[in-house]
């Protein structure tokens, strides 16, 4: 939420923004972006970039440019919210999602969810959406430089909203059974795949996501069937990793209350629930790339790597506030603490983004 509004739904990542990601590029080093609207009120939260306009695509090929003279890659998250934002931050539109199931409390601009549900999508609006993903993935790598594509399947945004049952309750081909309830994510996947090529498409989840209301009935059941489709598509369908959050990250909940949260709302015995370790060895049989993030720091991050339980461990958090966080890592030096109340947006928008200093080794 740092980017330059233009007019109503448009923000155009500017210089603040090519600023922040090529400070925290390096050689090898991979970048996943901000979530990026693929298209017109995708999202409608404020001074969020899209990938929809000339202006927009222009803007991040200046980041995408400083990014890759320091030798660094960089892919960009594609999302969709649904009903995670209201009518107001899009235009009067009301939000779709798999059904008619509001969340809880309130949405960013202070209206009541319950009073502004969401409609469910009819089976067009979904073809169209899949194709609107795919589009927006060709014109990011094409036109923006950008080096793949991250679906945002995760965090109770659109994707999420039709695979937890606890919000599907569709009866048609997108609702049911888990096939048909990973359908419309699959099929972006196939499509996203098609436009930029498999090896340059990954995909987001977060089976454990408690975030926005999302709260299935067998996490651990249902995200391994997942992977298992997903190791078992055709290689030109088959995305090149899948990154996931680990069961301990909440946004709200600390650890400890959602380790215990977790364990409550299980019945299998605790050592068979809650590991992204069997996600990981379903999607090792078809050559897919396992990610992890979720409350990693320099020492947990190393042992989940050695024990093979990850592919890359990714860092948020530490990253925002640590520019040159590789370094820092790399030779033992101390973190700069982070401000969540920054994470999403301040005045001035510089604050919490571009303002935290780098490691001084006259210190």
């Amino acid at each position: 939420m740092r980017s330059d509004i233009e007019s109503r739904g448009v923000a155009v990542p500017g210089p603040r923004v090519a600023k922040y990601y090529a400070d925290r590029a390096s050689a090898g080093g991979l970048q996943i972006s901000e979530a990026t609207d693929i298209c017109l009120d995708a999202s409608g939260y404020p001074k969020v970039p899209g990938v929809f306009t000339q202006s927009q695509l222009q803007g991040w090929r200046t980041v995408t440019d400083g990014v890759h003279a320091k030798g660094g890659f960089i892919f960009c998250q594609l999302w969709y919210t649904g009903r995670a934002s209201s009518p107001n931050l899009r235009g009067g539109k009301q939000p779709i999602s798999s059904g008619g199931i509001p969340m809880s409390g309130k949405y960013l601009d202070g209206t009541d969810c319950a009073e502004n549900p969401p409609r469910p999508m009819t089976v067009d609006e979904i073809y169209e959406l899949t194709e609107e993903w795919a589009t927006a993935a060709k014109r990011a790598v094409e036109v923006a430089g950008f080096d793949g594509i991250e679906i945002h399947g995760a965090n109770g945004y659109l994707l999420e909203q039709f695979l937890h049952d606890n919000v599907n309750h569709r009866s048609d081909e997108y609702g049911g059974s888990l096939e048909n309830r990973s359908r419309f994510l699959l099929e972006v996947v196939a499509a996203v795949s098609k436009a930029v090529g498999p090896e340059r498409t990954g995909l987001r989840l977060s089976p454990f996501n408690y975030f926005q209301d999302t709260r299935d009935s067998d996490p651990n059941g249902h995200w391994l069937a997942l992977c298992e489709i997903l190791a078992g598509l055709p290689a030109t369908e088959r995305p090149a990793y899948v990154h996931m959050v680990e069961p301990r990250f909440d946004e709200i909940l600390n650890e400890e209350q959602k380790l215990a949260t977790l364990a409550e709302y299980t019945s299998e015995p605790k050592t068979k629930h809650n590991s992204l370790t069997p996600f990981r060895n379903a999607l090792e049989l078809g050559g897919i790339k396992f990610l992890a993030c979720g409350n990693f720091n320099r020492d947990d991050a190393v042992t989940k790597l050695e024990n093979k339980q990850a592919d890359l461990v990714v860092f948020a958090r530490h990253f925002i506030a640590n520019p040159d966080l590789v370094a820092r890592l790399a030779n033992g030096w101390p973190l700069n603490p982070y401000d969540r109340s920054t994470f999403y947006g301040a005045d001035p928008l510089d604050k919490g983004y571009n303002d935290y200093p780098f490691y001084n080794q006259a210190q």
